[in-house]
């Protein structure tokens, strides 16, 4: 009978899809974690490769014997809302200071890929928690 593997720790992880390499940021945190750098970024490039970039986040389970396995996420809210938004970066005072706007279409689009990694009920609460995290960034939602 096979032994059941002992997971000695979870992490999360944030890269781009298709292009990660063993360079810091995401080599260093790997190693000191004990995974294997090349292999895990050899692996995640390829579970990625049609995501060419797109930042994506990642859950990596360790095992007791130094094997591990990932989750692939899709990319959180604040990226998919500066990419629809046409932005650099957030407001530092975003009560204040708008740095752009996005269309309640493109709140709808961003809820409907977040929604497997959300815990909304309905496509219509997701909606409000990607208002939320637009209107922490400073992004005003205009209807259309």
């Amino acid at each position: 009978m096979a032994r059941k593997k002992e997971i000695t720790e979870v992490f999360k992880i944030q890269a781009p899809g298709g292009q990660a390499t063993p360079a810091p940021p995401l080599g260093p945190v790997l190693g000191a974690k004990g995974v294997n750098p090349g292999q895990f970024i050899q692996q995640f490039n390829a579970a990625t490769s049609q995501l060419n970039g797109k930042v994506v986040g990642c859950v990596v389970t360790l095992y007791s014997d130094r094997s591990f396995t990932f989750e692939i996420k899709s990319s959180p809210a604040a990226i998919l809302i500066k990419t629809a938004a046409g932005i650099e970066k957030g407001s530092g005072v975003p009560h204040t200071d708008k740095v752009g706007s996005i269309t309640r279409t493109q709140v709808r689009s961003i809820a409907e890929e977040k929604m497997a990694d959300l815990n909304s009920g309905s496509i219509e609460s997701a909606m409000r928690v990607i208002e939320g995290t637009a209107r922490s960034m400073g992004v005003t939602v205009e209807e259309g």
